[in-house]
């Protein structure tokens, strides 16, 4: 004898339902998604890296110019400029010898360091200007170009 059932022959067959907690994203769905995110970082993240280093570069020649500033100020409360041997501590705090400072020159009354973390380099008397500023930009080192190279007070 041949039983029947209540579903047709061509009907289609019945899905199973899902319980909660059972919903979510398949592998494939998410391998699609991780390749996608890496390949827009693939091609931003150098853009960004450019950007980061180029600001740095144009941090470290604002406060140059500002140190020249702070410079000029004490040249006209000292009448000279500090020594190679009193760098730019000078602006920051009194040194012996100069009777009239009227300092701090400086915000904060330290001398920051350049956007690498090293100290500035001063020199008195410059190559070419009275004074002369220098970061050594960010491989620490004295010569380079582009980003790891000097960035200085001197005009060019």
């Amino acid at each position: 004898m041949i039983r029947f059932s209540r579903r047709s022959l061509f009907a289609p067959p019945r899905r199973r339902r899902r319980r909660r907690g059972e919903e979510g994203f398949t592998l494939v769905e998410m391998l699609v998604v991780i390749t996608i995110i890496g390949m827009i970082m693939a091609l931003v993240g150098p853009r960004v890296l450019n950007y980061l280093s180029e600001s740095r570069v144009k941090a470290a020649k604002i406060q140059i110019q500002s140190f020249g500033s702070a410079l000029d100020l004490f040249y006209l409360d000292a009448g000279r400029f500090p020594t190679s041997s009193e760098g730019l501590g000078a602006l920051a705090h009194a040194v012996s010898g100069v009777t009239s400072w009227n300092g701090p020159y400086v915000k904060g009354a330290s001398v920051p360091n350049d956007p690498w973390g090293n100290p500035y380099v001063y020199k008195q008397p410059g190559e070419k200007d009275p004074y002369e500023i220098r970061s050594l930009g960010s491989d620490g080192q004295e010569g380079g170009t582009g980003t790891a190279g000097d960035i200085t007070s001197a005009a060019k």
